[in-house]
């Protein structure tokens, strides 16, 4: 629900707002004072202990002249309810009734969004939430050009999802969500319903698969042409844009927006003709990925990625990749690549064919602890780099146990079913 004001308004701490059926009982109720700290399920989030998650979220958002409210739960289809904004919650009370839409979408198949109220939903997980469980036929999901302010979860047993926009730019899913809100830094003392399913890493992912603001567990998932944004500021700690942790994801013409950790794939995924903008290990994780004819931005000093893969998969293999910079990064002040090569011995990252400005430093790589002699087992691999006038770099300062790969080697590695263990992305592609 949005309120429009004549001035910026300035939300209260005191007070609540109510929603009303028509026979007086309570459907929901928002309180003032814990708006910007409120919890609700999301998706059906559901931790690897069966309990129900609920996400830390804003139930009442101001921006400009309009406050948003974001009820705890889905109204009913064909009621009429009744909203009382109580005087505390913004220094005027207001009441007003609507209706909602008479029945579910008729073809479940095929769902749009629309911020105008103009599609079958007004939000991305109002749609993904009218796919049944236990879903085993494609579903499309049409967003709309708007800007959407929520955060999205599909949990696994909600494959086979295709979420297009209108175009990277014309469609907009954002939130601020981060470590600090839904992550291990929020979560520390957290029960059994916080801990996150499918577990790669059974300590480091205790809590972290609830911080991004588009989160997938679910397989055979395709993203496509629209931007997400997490709007966490920088410096506000770890917060994906966009996470997928099953295999087979493929994001097409997106632009992911955010500051440490934009993309995070823990499975198998494929990205091509997208744009990755961010800090610090913006592409990272545990997965076999595949990215392709793509721009990454890094917007300050930094590290491109960061693998965990094991030695059992592959890891980040980046092909025909442009490397960009934000005005103001420095000089030589950003990696290709880091790993903690103490404890993941089997980090791959491989660079085929990249145009790359001077942002990127001589030496190429980090890793810790600083000695090649504990790096016997990674992978970090280079062809073809070039500047952005397509002339070669200089990469004869690059880490003594980086190597550069034969033409043999590097076409092998720029085919992504080889990579991706068969599996074919590019097949129907829209």
């Amino acid at each position: 629900m949005t309120i429009t004001f004549a001035a910026p308004p300035t939300l209260g701490s005191s007070g609540a707002i109510e929603i009303r059926r028509t026979d007086g009982s309570l459907a929901d109720r928002i309180e003032a004072a814990t708006a910007r700290t409120d919890r609700k399920n999301i998706g059906g989030a559901i931790s690897d202990t069966g309990l129900p998650h609920d996400f830390s979220y804003e139930s009442i958002m101001v921006e400009g002249n309009t406050a948003t409210v974001y009820p705890h739960r889905p109204l009913e289809y064909g009621q009429e309810y009744a909203v009382t904004v109580e005087e505390g919650v913004f220094g005027s009370a207001q009441q007003w009734r609507f209706r909602t839409r008479k029945h579910a979408p008729r073809h479940p198949r095929r769902l749009t969004v629309a911020a105008n109220g103009g599609g079958d939903f007004c939000t991305v997980q109002g749609a993904i939430d009218a796919v049944p469980t236990g879903n085993r036929r494609p579903v499309t999901i049409d967003v709309r050009p708007g800007v959407y302010t929520e955060i999205v979860y599909v949990r696994e047993d909600r494959p086979y999802l295709t979420v297009r926009g209108a175009g990277a730019g014309r469609t907009v899913v954002r939130y601020p969500n981060n470590d600090l809100r839904n992550g291990d830094k929020a979560l520390s003392d957290g029960g059994p319903a916080d801990v996150c399913p499918r577990r790669v890493l059974e300590t480091s992912d205790l809590h972290n698969c609830w911080r991004a603001s588009f989160g997938v567990d679910a397989a055979d998932f395709r993203l496509s042409d629209l931007t997400l944004h997490n709007t966490t500021p920088d410096g506000g700690s770890q917060a994906e844009a966009f996470r997928g942790n099953n295999d087979r994801i493929a994001l097409e013409r997106v632009h992911l927006v955010s500051n440490q950790d934009t993309l995070r794939l823990q499975g198998k995924g494929f990205v091509t003709d997208s744009r990755i903008s961010g800090d610090t290990d913006f592409v990272w994780g545990t997965g076999t990925v595949f990215i392709q004819d793509s721009v990454l931005e890094s917007t300050d000093r930094g590290y491109i990625s960061q693998s965990r893969n094991d030695a059992t998969r592959p890891g980040a293999v980046f092909v025909r990749t442009r490397l960009t910079r934000a005005p103001g990064v420095p000089e030589a002040s950003v990696v290709l690549g880091r790993s903690a090569v103490w404890r993941f011995t089997h980090s791959q990252a491989v660079f085929i064919d990249t145009k790359m400005d001077t942002h990127i430093a001589p030496v190429g790589w980090q890793i810790d602890p600083n000695d090649c002699a504990q790096a016997q087992s990674a992978s970090f691999w280079e062809y073809g780099s070039t500047d952005l006038d397509g002339r070669p770099v200089d990469t004869s300062q690059r880490l003594a146990c980086s190597r550069q790969l034969t033409a043999d080697e590097a076409a092998k590695w720029s085919d992504p079913a080889f990579v991706l263990g068969g599996w074919d992305p590019e097949a129907g592609r829209s």
